[in-house]
């Protein structure tokens, strides 16, 4: 029986990086949603939890930080994983990003191949139940 696609939410203030993300990971057989700021990210999460979140570090209003904190200490959502997302260079905003729960870091611009293998990485790993919150992952659009 053939698996339903993986979604992802991909949350950025930057239209055009959205847009971006999203062209790319449509064309790998993801579902996508999108939100403009922290605060409509953790309202989409609430109404539909998504398989995995490629969240921007840097955003007016709520950063992805908190963002990832919140999300990160909700056992409702602690299990979906998180690909931050920086233009920053500073080790230090990586370290930030992992130690608010954060699996995976990605620097801007973002390289295509590079997204794809980290975005499959995280969803084998949380299929598996090697990420916490043991809930089955749904398969990317390709057999991985």
């Amino acid at each position: 029986m053939a698996s339903q696609p993986a979604t992802l939410l991909i949350v950025d203030d930057d239209p055009q990086v959205r847009k971006l993300l999203e062209t790319l990971l449509q064309h790998e057989g993801y579902l996508t949603l999108s939100a403009g700021s922290g605060e409509e990210a953790l309202q989409s999460v609430a109404k539909q939890p998504p398989d995995l979140i490629l969240l921007d570090v840097m955003m007016s209003g709520m950063d992805g930080y908190e963002v990832a904190s919140r999300l990160k200490g909700d056992e409702t959502t602690a299990g979906i994983p998180i690909i931050m997302l920086s233009a920053l260079s500073e080790s230090s905003a990586r370290v930030s990003g992992l130690e608010t729960g954060a699996e995976e870091f990605i620097s801007k611009p973002v390289e295509r191949v590079e997204l794809w293998l980290r975005v499959r990485n995280l969803l084998r790993l949380k299929a598996r139940g090697d990420l916490a919150g043991n809930a089955p992952a749904l398969a990317p659009g390709k057999p991985v």
